[in-house]
């Protein structure tokens, strides 16, 4: 019989300590030490957690030269697509068997709507689903299965929250993808802890870690975000998967984002765009044209850039707005991209452009929600606000790219042919990039463009 001793674990980090503590070590929390009563595992009979790691013939502990590794392509590398475009392109080109993967998001996202709508799509009787909640009655999942039209041959589902009736199952019906809604409510008997605790969030995920790679079963778990918007449970959760996904959107609006943090089989920061209908999740081809979608022609502060997701380049509006201030100290403020870069940004133009900017009030909006991290946006930024002071509308035709710097230069942004023939596509006749970029540039039939080394110059060019 395994022994058992007692451990006090942080419900915030994970950390693990024989006694109690008042802080956490680890983290510096308060009052989060909760005492556990923890089963370890026989010196006879050894864990055996990483035994479906062992290589064909490997004897316990010895090790291998990595040439003489054997290696089975078609079970760790094979692929298979879900049917949902945008998705594919996320995970890189579809679902790898064995492979374990994490999809956190906001309450009412529509993260169970797209598990359902992948079972539509890749359930049959060749490969088989199992879906299984710890939340939902199987009466609830039929409803939302009859309102988003899912019947498909060789779905099954449980409503089981005990991860030993889950292996069991499991074992029965031998499903090519194990669906599980959620990981914070699964629970492993052998622990004492309440579901979705530190401890029992990473025991499960250990588990199901064990099961994809020993039957070459791809596992998808949905987790809870918190407030902050990180997945609920220990960091290394996340270390522990192949593959991080967030959902993202906001409530009143109808599109929703799916973003990878994390890919061990392709490209992180790669996203795929969704719009929210009656009918579930519909695929957006063309993002860029989306976000343009309703943007003003001929108003001042509104400019236009490409911003690279991962492989994609998307074009975003970027608008300004400044008025003058009725207080002492100018506001500031940022929506959709980092509110101390914007502030930055603010006081390049009024030094090294000669804007006045200390009496009025700026505002920065990403228009469509998105938000925007990558460099490559500054300059337009710089053009929205200019060109809201002077009340010069920019050409609409016109793409901005490019990083600034605190003496006010342009330097350079990666992979500019991509986004000159993205906007190019979209119908944008000319673009106006860093004069570093502009070497050896390929540049498409009908596009033309303009090289900057200062936001002086910019701002000539553009107003």
């Amino acid at each position: 019989m395994p022994a058992a001793k007692t451990l006090h674990v942080c419900t915030q980090c994970g950390y693990e300590t024989a006694k109690w503590l008042g802080r956490c070590p680890e983290c510096n929390q308060f009052n989060t030490m909760e005492e556990r009563a923890v089963r370890l595992a026989s010196a006879k009979t050894g864990g055996g957690s990483a035994a479906f790691l062992q290589s064909p013939g490997k004897k316990d502990g010895a090790a291998l030269l990595l040439r003489d590794i054997p290696v089975d392509a078609s079970a760790t590398q094979a692929r298979r697509g879900t049917g949902i475009a945008e998705l594919d392109r996320v995970l890189g080109g579809g679902l790898v068997a064995g492979s374990l993967l994490l999809l956190g998001g906001d309450p009412g996202i529509g993260k169970s709507t797209l598990l359902l709508q992948i079972c539509q799509q890749m359930a049959n009787d060749d490969f088989r689903i199992l879906y299984v909640s710890g939340e939902e009655s199987p009466s609830q999942i039929k409803l939302r299965a009859q309102r988003l039209k899912v019947n498909p041959s060789g779905l099954y589902f449980l409503a089981e929250t005990d991860v030993q009736a889950i292996q069991e199952a499991t074992e029965k019906i031998k499903p090519a993808l194990l669906l599980i809604d959620s990981i914070q409510t699964m629970r492993l008997g052998e622990l004492t802890s309440l579901p979705g605790s530190v401890t029992q969030v990473r025991e499960c995920t250990a588990f199901f870690t064990q099961l994809a790679k020993a039957r070459q079963t791809a596992v998808l778990l949905v987790g809870h975000v918190t407030k902050e918007g990180a997945i609920a449970g220990p960091r290394v959760l996340e270390h522990m998967v192949d593959c991080v996904l967030y959902f993202e959107g906001e409530g009143r609006d109808s599109y929703r984002v799916i973003r990878a943090v994390k890919n061990r089989f392709g490209s992180t920061h790669e996203i795929g765009v969704f719009e929210m209908g009656e009918g579930g999740l519909a695929a957006i081809a063309d993002p860029s044209a989306y976000m343009l979608a309703g943007r003003p022609i001929g108003v001042p502060g509104s400019a236009v850039t490409c911003s690279l997701e991962g492989s994609r380049p998307l074009l975003l509006e970027v608008q300004g707005l400044v008025s003058t201030t009725h207080f002492g100290t100018p506001r500031r403020t940022a929506n959709g991209m980092d509110h101390n870069r914007m502030v930055m940004l603010m006081a390049v133009l009024e030094k090294r452009g000669n804007y006045k900017l200390a009496t009025y009030d700026s505002y920065v909006n990403i228009a469509g929600g998105l938000r925007l991290d990558e460099p490559s946006a500054d300059a337009a930024i710089i053009a929205a606000v200019a060109s809201c002071y002077r009340n010069k509308a920019i050409d609409p035709g016109y793409l901005i790219i490019g990083e600034v710097g605190l003496a006010g230069e342009l330097r350079a942004v990666s992979m500019p042919e991509r986004r000159i023939t993205e906007a190019a596509r979209q119908g944008f006749t000319a673009c106006v990039l860093p004069a570093a970029n502009k070497k050896n540039l390929k540049i498409p039939e009908g596009m033309r463009v303009f090289g900057a080394s200062h936001i002086g110059e910019l701002l000539g060019l553009l107003l």
